[in-house]
C-alpha cells in the first residue's frame, strides 16, 4: 500500500494567512487547527475575538469555550480559555456547553459603545455594569436539560465566572444565540419545546435572564438562529433541525422582532445543503457581509472545519451566500474580493485505470470523470503553477449519504488525501480544497491513485495562486 501523507482536507499551514479558504482546515499562529466550533465575533479597538467550542477531544461533552484574537480576519492567534469546566456543576467535563453566543459589538476601551446589529457570539459588552456576558446552550449528556447558561467577566477572553443554568421562562432552549439591538436591549434567539417552536426573548438590563416572550414562530423547526440587522431590516439567519448533518438554511425577515416574519428564503442553492455546513455566525463588512458556518464532520467534531463566504444583499433585500473558492477581506473598505484561478476540466486528463468518462449536464462542459479510487485514476498534466504551494480546489460529486475521499499527487509526490463530504447528490457539484506544492511552470497531478475506496466524480480542478 502507498505511504499516504494524511492531511483533513487541507491540513498544510494557513498561519499568517491572507485569504480565507472555506472548508480548509485552518491553523492558528501556533501552527494548530483552530477549535471554535459555533463561533461569534466581538470586535474591541482594532482586536477581533473569536469564541467558540473546542472540540479536540472529537466529543460532544465540554472541554472548553476557546478565545482567539486577530486584527484581519484571517491570522488568529490562541489566548487563554473563555470558559473551563467545574465538576459538580452544568458545565462540567460530563455536561455539554455548545454554541457560546451574544451579538457583534464595536466596542472602544470598553467605554465608547458602537453597535453593529448582528447575529450570534459568545460574548456582549453591557455598559450598564462594564462587563462582559457569555450565553450558551447548557445541557446534560443526553441533551434532556434543554437550558440556557450565562458567565461574566471584565476581560473580553475572561476567564469567565459561571453564573448558572435554567429554562427560559421555564421553556426548553436548546440551539441558540444572542442579539444585541442599535438602542442596547438584547434578546434570546432560542429552539424550543423540544425543537418545534422558535423564540425570541427579551433579556433584562444586566443581560443576565429573560424578561418577556416578543415572538414565536410555532413549528418552525429552526436551530443555530442569529440576526443581522441592516437598513432597518432584521435578517434572521437558521437552519433547520437534521442533526449533525447539513439541510438548507434560510433566511427570514421582518422590520421589527415581534414579526410578521417573511416567509423563509434560502440563503444559498437549496441542493448544496448551504455548501455543506450549517450557520454559526454573520457579520455585516460595509454594504454585504460575511456567512460563518462549520461543516461538522460528526465521527470526528475536532477536524469539523469551516465554511466562511462573503454574503450580499440582493435589490429585493435578501442576503445571499458568494460561493469563493478563495476570497480577501479588506476591513477599511468594508469589501470583500474572490480570487480568479485557472480552470482544467476532468475529461481533458488522462484516464486510468476503471477510471470513466460521465456525461451529465450538471458538470461543467457536460463531462465528468467517475469511478475513481479501487484502481481508476485521472491526471493532470500541464497544470501551471507559480513555484510555491497553491489552493487548488476539486470539484466533485458525491451521491452518497457519507463522506468520501480522493487523493492527490503533485510531481510524483507522496499522495495527500482531501475528504469530500456528500455533495446533495449525483448531480449536484460541490468543492474542497487542498493546498499544493506546484513548481513553477508545467506541473503533473494524479488523482485517487492508491486507495482502494471510490472518491467522488471529479468534474474539474481550479488552481489558484492567491495564497
Amino acid at each position: 500500500m502507498a505511504t499516504w501523507l494524511i492531511y483533513v482536507l487541507s491540513a498544510i499551514a494557513l498561519v499568517h494567512a491572507a485569504v480565507i479558504v472555506p472548508g480548509a482546515t485552518w491553523l492558528d499562529t501556533s501552527g494548530n487547527v483552530i477549535q471554535a466550533h459555533g463561533a461569534g465575533i466581538l470586535k474591541v479597538g482594532s482586536t477581533y475575538y473569536w469564541f467558540g467550542e473546542d472540540k479536540v477531544l472529537d466529543s460532544t461533552l465540554f472541554h472548553a469555550v476557546s478565545c482567539y484574537t486577530s486584527t484581519d480576519l484571517t491570522t488568529w492567534a490562541r489566548q487563554s480559555n473563555a470558559l473551563s469546566p467545574i465538576s459538580g456543576t452544568m458545565i462540567s467535563t460530563s455536561n455539554v456547553v455548545e454554541r457560546p453566543k451574544g451579538t457583534i459589538q464595536n466596542l472602544q476601551a470598553h467605554q465608547s459603545l458602537t453597535l453593529a446589529p448582528c447575529l450570534r457570539l459568545p460574548v456582549i459588552f453591557n455598559t450598564k455594569n462594564q462587563e462582559y456576558v457569555m450565553w450558551f446552550h447548557s445541557d446534560t449528556s443526553n441533551y434532556g436539560a434543554a437550558m440556557v447558561g450565562v458567565a461574566t467577566a471584565t476581560t473580553p477572553c475572561g476567564p469567565f465566572t459561571y453564573k448558572g443554568s435554567f429554562k427560559p421562562l421555564g421553556a426548553d432552549s436548546r440551539d441558540e444565540g444572542i442579539f444585541l439591538d442599535d438602542n442596547g436591549s438584547a434578546y434570546l434567539l432560542y429552539a424550543s419545546d423540544n425543537n418545534q417552536n422558535f423564540k425570541i426573548s427579551l433579556l433584562d438590563t444586566n443581560y443576565y435572564n429573560v424578561t418577556q416572550q416578543v415572538s414565536i414562530m410555532n413549528g418552525a423547526t429552526l436551530e443555530a438562529p442569529g440576526i443581522v440587522k441592516r437598513n432597518g431590516v432584521y435578517n434572521l439567519i437558521a437552519s433547520h433541525t437534521s442533526g449533525w448533518d447539513p439541510n438548507p438554511n434560510k433566511v427570514f425577515t421582518a422590520t421589527s422582532l415581534a414579526g410578521p416574519w417573511s416567509a423563509q428564503v434560502d440563503i444559498a442553492p437549496s441542493t448544496t445543503n448551504t455548501y455543506y455546513s450549517q450557520n454559526a455566525f454573520d457579520m455585516l463588512l460595509g454594504t454585504n457581509g460575511i456567512y460563518m458556518g462549520d461543516r461538522w464532520k460528526s465521527d470526528q467534531l475536532g477536524s469539523s472545519t469551516y465554511i466562511w463566504y462573503p454574503l450580499t444583499w440582493s435589490s429585493s433585500g435578501l442576503p445571499t451566500i458568494v460561493h469563493a473558492d478563495v476570497w480577501s477581506v479588506n476591513l477599511a473598505a468594508g469589501t470583500f474580493t474572490a480570487a480568479t484561478g485557472t480552470s482544467y476540466e476532468a475529461e481533458s486528463g488522462t484516464l486510468g485505470g476503471s477510471a470513466e468518462l460521465l456525461s451529465d449536464s450538471s458538470f461543467s462542459g457536460g463531462k465528468a470523470v467517475g469511478f475513481l479510487g479501487n484502481g481508476g485514476t485521472v491526471t493532470f498534466n500541464n497544470v501551471v503553477g507559480i513555484g510555491q504551494a497553491q489552493w487548488v480546489s476539486l470539484y466533485y460529486a458525491n451521491g452518497d449519504s457519507t463522506w468520501r475521499n480522493t487523493t492527490v499527487s503533485a510531481n510524483g509526490g507522496a499522495n495527500v488525501i482531501v475528504q469530500q463530504p456528500s455533495s446533495g447528490g449525483g448531480h449536484v457539484i460541490q468543492s474542497v480544497p487542498v493546498k499544493v506544492n506546484l513548481k513553477s511552470g508545467a506541473n503533473t497531478l494524479v488523482f485517487s491513485s492508491g486507495q482502494a475506496s471510490f472518491a467522488g466524480d471529479l468534474d474539474k480542478i481550479i488552481v489558484y495562486t492567491a495564497t
